[in-house]
């Protein structure tokens, strides 16, 4: 089988091969980021499938939308660990990759030569990507559950209402934020590589990028011993800053500077609080405002929250309706973001959010929707042999990116 090149190299990371041995959401959150950027990834399954695969709902054509949102742009093989043929597949992908990226328990892939030990020894010059929930040393049984970081962490103890329950984000955000923590550590690397010839181990686990990603709240315990609590939609340094009622219904308002609030009390009619001592700064508004939120609600009520929107906004005030998830892909699509983007072509194509990072000469890529489990099976276990047949070098930190070929797409439906 002769594998073809790209018509031309697409993408900053066109001609990495990744090893992709990740599931759920941290680790396939960084991978299909890297894949969007030209990088080859091949996806790793076990014979039961991601397990993002079964939750469902909500669906598109029965295949679940968690596993879609973080998938396209990969190559699906199935193999067991636990047998040897497939293990010695999973070894061959793994010395033909720039970068093994896995999120099993620590001490989970010892048995199979994959842990971080072996793979330095066998493959020195790969970049070995590792996810826990919680490190590998006190916390390495513990599963890695995005909620139980919310709750660990601390976030869930500064969200929610200051009499109410602590509340758990609407998205599984620390698993996101780690697998950015994971794609930019593997750029770091790859680039440090490009110079030494080695490669290395990345740790990265769940709660170290919890703590990391609470930056102002965990600082203020860090550097001066503050334990923040909640505080509703309210800001612990900033006033006001956070929604509002208004004649019909409630309009973020977000003040940073003592001149955007200057600026918001006198579109609202009340400019004499600027002047007021109680509210003309920052510390002034924080320290009174149980004093000051009844007066700008009451200014807020002589009109609806469209109307103070596009009033506030002509001055330059920072302020935003509240929408649903689906206003808010519809209002980025008016402002020209253009959020949504088909993955994959014809009967094939998948709507799917855009990659966030806009490249002026080496834009990302939405070529291959993503795959049914194993649906590219024949196409890598055929460039192996083809990879074999050749002798084609293993990963060394210095091969020539632009003659790494790509694994052709699999016309299968996802």
């Amino acid at each position: 089988m002769t594998l073809p090149l790209t018509e031309a190299p697409r993408g900053p990371l066109s001609g990495v091969i990744i090893a992709d041995f990740t599931r759920i959401l941290a680790g396939p959150y960084c991978t299909m980021l890297l894949a969007d950027m030209g990088a080859t990834v091949i996806k790793v399954e076990g014979p039961g499938g991601d397990d993002s695969r079964q939750w469902i709902p909500p669906h598109r054509d029965g295949v679940s939308t968690y596993f879609l949102s973080v998938n396209r742009n990969k190559h699906s093989v199935v193999l067991d660990l636990k047998d040897p043929a497939d293990l010695e597949t999973a070894h061959q992908i793994v010395d033909s990759a720039d970068v093994f990226v896995e999120n099993f328990k620590p001490g989970g892939l010892e048995r199979f030569g994959l842990d971080a030990a072996s793979v330095a020894e066998r493959w020195p010059h790969l970049i070995h990507a590792s996810i826990t929930g919680f490190g590998t040393e006190g916390g390495r049984t513990m599963p890695g559950y995005d909620l139980l970081v919310q709750g660990m962490s601390g976030f869930m103890s500064v969200t929610g209402s200051p009499d109410g329950p602590p509340q758990r984000a609407g998205v599984a955000m620390f698993d996101v934020i780690t697998g950015l923590h994971t794609a930019l550590g593997i750029m770091g690397a790859l680039h440090e590589r490009a110079r030494s010839g080695q490669g290395q181990h990345l740790q990265l686990d769940l709660l170290s990028s919890a703590l990391s990603g609470l930056v102002n709240q965990t600082t203020g315990y860090a550097a001066c011993g503050n334990v923040p609590r909640r505080l509703g939609n309210d800001h612990p340094s900033l006033y006001p800053y956070g929604p509002f009622p208004t004649g019909d219904k409630d309009l973020v308002i977000t003040v940073g500077n003592d001149n955007q609030f200057a600026r918001l009390v006198s579109t609202l009619g009340v400019p004499h609080l600027a002047q007021d001592e109680r509210f003309a700064t920052m510390k002034g508004r924080n320290s009174h405002r149980d004093v000051l939120r009844p007066m700008l609600v009451d200014a807020l009520s002589a009109a609806t929250a469209d109307e103070w929107f596009t009033t506030l906004q002509a001055q330059g005030i920072p302020c935003a309706p509240i929408l649903d998830i689906d206003e808010g892909i519809e209002y980025a699509d008016r402002l020209g973001l253009h959020p949504v983007v088909d993955t994959g072509s014809g009967d094939q194509a998948v709507p799917t959010i855009k990659n966030p990072i806009s490249f002026s000469r080496t834009p990302v890529g939405y070529d291959k929707a993503p795959p049914a489990l194993g649906a590219d099976q024949a196409a890598v276990l055929a460039w192996l042999e083809e990879r074999r047949r050749d002798g084609s070098p293993r990963s060394d930190g210095n091969r020539d990116r632009a003659a790494q070929p790509r694994i052709p797409e699999t016309r299968t439906p996802g």
